[in-house]
């Protein structure tokens, strides 16, 4: 059976289809500016507050969650200090919004609530019934909101919105309808007898107590922009709140508490058009969740999702869970599905801030001769490095300039896709990871180089010498890149602030070394040694027997 033929120049076409993928990308990105850290373009500071007096160790926590809400990925660049025993400084590069601070602030209490019902109606915007249809806020956070203000009457029901609604769903399963009796309703619980169980929470939501219902139909939702007193979240007491539209709600005792959720994340759902957030449970809320969908599934009704005493999401069910894995749907974007996973994601804050809040603008940290010095020696050495190859190397050194020119252009093009795409952030670090690998890049040269120049002082041809030259050198650079991927891997995952975008930096060009290596310069010298002047060892190929040393050892022998 014959073996295909191998055409180098058909490879190096695809390799460059490849790189034009990469700019169309970018193109679409419609961002050819990569995002500078705060040493290059300064930012915004925002100076928390912590009420009260807490201790060293919250504080220190608080910083932590803090960071990694900000800086999770670890390419942001984003600076989280503390100051004296009250002060939370955060730095992040560029122009910062203003849903981007509440991340910030949030403390992230998270509290699953079963939404009171009186004649199967849930209890809403003084005792009106629910139409539940998401309606975005400044922030994009889905709330319900009533369409029309419907007359209340002893049989309202809950109408159904032609516009989709928030709804738990299994992200796995799209369950039947399965018969379930409704809960009975209790007694009204005591103090001294508060319900906990799940059965008795949903007999409460079913007949809420008379002292919960005055509450309810005595309590006022804030107008907008109107100063309140925050809202007391007690998880083993009925609460009274509202959601960002100022629609009030009487809700149960806390069913779940958010340290009971194992991860959360956001994105769109196979098969699905419009974004989501994912939670997943652990423990015992597993079985919880599944009794509660069992039963609010087969009566319609309704569960709270509660943030920081703040209903989120009133959100019904599209079928029972029962392995404890949930989507949230319904008026979803990917700015405010993206911003309630980050905080659910990376816990509740110990302390609390005060409300007063200050951001300011701040300058690049570094000056702008500093960076101009450190860009000037960076391009200083680059030319150093093409100059030496071209006179040790001659002809062939071209390879090594058209390598290091592919290799500077994917490196800029996966910078400004992953500024768009993941927030990497460039700093002067991360430009030292990158100038580094591109002193890793011209090592791969010059290890090639070397194992042709030694195949053809055998007296194998350039043709040859490439491809028997290729076998060994490729097993020492993948050793070698193997080795710096392991160091750069090392910083990013332990290290924190700039160090781990150095990590990242250094990751990332050792990866495009590897590809441009494979991909274009292996390609490329087996292309040129089709040609006479490179295969024939011509005067200035670099590949020449006086080059070779052949002429000074046969010159020797002679003597």
């Amino acid at each position: 059976m014959a073996t295909k033929k191998y055409r180098p120049g058909r490879r190096l076409v695809v390799f460059f289809a490849g790189v034009a993928v990469l700019f169309g990308l970018v193109a679409l990105a419609g961002t050819w500016k990569p995002i500078l850290g705060l040493d290059l373009q300064g930012g915004t500071r925002i100076t928390l507050i912590a009420t009260g007096s807490p201790d060293a160790e919250s504080l220190e926590q608080a910083r932590q969650i803090i960071d990694q809400r900000v800086n999770g990925s670890g390419i942001a660049d984003a600076d989280v200090t503390t100051q004296g025993n009250r002060f939370i400084i955060v730095e992040i590069p560029g122009t910062t919004r203003r849903d981007l601070i509440e991340v910030v602030k949030r403390t992230a209490q998270l509290r699953f609530r079963l939404v009171a019902n009186s004649g199967g109606n849930p209890v809403i915007a003084d005792g009106r019934p629910a139409v539940s249809e998401p309606t975005p806020s400044p922030s994009g956070t889905p709330s319900p909101s009533p369409s029309g203000t419907p007359t209340p009457s002893p049989t309202d029901t809950a109408t159904p919105n032609p516009r989709p609604a928030p709804v738990l769903a299994d992200p796995t399963d799209t369950p039947t309808s399965t018969a379930t009796s409704t809960p009975t309703p209790s007694p009204t619980p005591s103090e001294e007898a508060t319900p906990s169980s799940v059965e008795d929470l949903l007999a409460w939501a079913s007949n809420p107590d008379a002292e919960s219902l005055a509450a309810f139909a005595a309590y006022t939702c804030p107008q907008s922009g109107e100063e309140s007193a925050p809202v007391v979240d007690d998880p083993r007491k009925p609460l009274v709140t509202c959601d960002e539209d100022g629609l009030k709600f009487l809700l149960s005792e806390a069913v779940i508490e958010g340290t009971e959720l194992e991860g959360a994340s956001a994105g769109i759902p196979q098969g699905q058009a419009q974004w989501a957030v994912s939670l997943d449970l652990k423990g015992g809320a597993t079985k919880a969740f599944a009794d509660i969908s069992r039963a609010l599934f087969a009566n319609n009704g309704q569960f709270a999702i509660v943030l920081d005493g703040q209903v989120i999401s009133n959100a019904g069910f599209v079928g029972v869970i029962t392995d404890g894995n949930a989507q949230i749907t319904g008026g979803f974007n990917e700015e405010s599905a993206t911003d309630l996973a980050t905080s659910l994601k990376f816990g509740a804050l110990p302390i609390a801030f005060e409300d007063d809040t200050t951001t300011e603008s701040i300058g690049p940290s570094l000056a702008g001769d500093q960076l101009s010095a450190g860009l000037w020696a960076g391009a200083f050495g680059l030319g150093l490095v093409m100059l030496y190859c071209l006179v040790y190397y001659r002809a062939l050194g071209a390879v090594v300039l058209a390598s290091l020119a592919v290799a500077a252009a994917v490196t800029y093009g996966m910078v400004l896709l992953l500024s768009e795409t993941a927030g990497f952030t460039l700093t002067l670090p991360g430009i030292a990871g990158l100038i580094i690998g591109v002193g890793v890049t011209a090592d791969s040269f010059v290890i090639f180089f070397e194992r042709i120049r030694d195949e053809m002082r055998e007296g194998k041809s350039m043709r040859v010498a490439v491809e028997t030259g290729w076998a060994r050198a490729r097993k020492t650079r993948i050793a070698a890149n193997v080795v710096s991927l392991l160091s750069a891997g090392v910083l990013y995952f332990f290290a924190t602030g700039v160090v781990k975008g150095f990590g990242f930096a250094l990751g990332l060009s050792t990866l495009i070394d590897l590809a441009v290596l494979f991909w274009f310069t292996k390609h490329a010298v087996s292309w040129l040694a089709r040609f006479k002047f490179f295969n024939g060892g011509g005067a200035m190929s670099g590949l020449s027997r006086s080059t070779l040393g052949l002429d000074a050892e046969l010159q020797g022998g002679k003597l």
